[in-house]
């Protein structure tokens, strides 16, 4: 299986770049980030868009690294359902219904990342090697 050992690597940019993207597209607009949370009845909309640029935008950069990756995708994978409740709830609405299942298959990378860790090509993986160094 060496021959597969990148394919975390590639799975954790396929998840994290969006993340980073969408975490940046909310910087640029924050005004109306946080107007439409405040018109999806979210208590404290600018402390919510906090929460959601650094979800995003950090978690996004920790997963691309592979640093602390288990719980930053539990985190994500939380973060995931949390916003498909609250921001794509309208099943009816085709549009809605597509965002809300996406949520909910990026929890679901996110759970196996979770899971299985950052692999071969991380910094986790990086500083497990320097433990069992220091430690023999």
């Amino acid at each position: 299986m060496d021959s597969y050992k990148f394919l975390p690597l590639l799975g954790r940019i396929m998840i994290g770049a969006p993340f980073v993207m969408s975490g940046l597209g909310k910087l640029s607009a924050t005004a109306a980030t946080v107007g439409y949370i405040a018109a999806m009845g979210l208590p404290v909309p600018p402390l919510a868009f906090v929460v959601a640029v650094l979800i995003e935008l950090g978690g996004g950069l920790l997963l691309l690294s592979g640093y602390r990756a288990r719980f930053v995708s539990l985190a994500m994978a939380v973060f995931c359902l949390v916003t498909a409740v609250f921001f794509h709830h309208n099943v009816a609405d085709h549009n809605q219904m597509i965002h809300f299942l996406k949520n909910v298959m990026m929890a679901g990378g996110l759970l196996q990342i979770a899971y299985f860790g950052a692999g071969a090509f991380s910094l986790d993986a990086r500083s497990a090697r320097a433990m069992a160094l220091s430690a023999s």
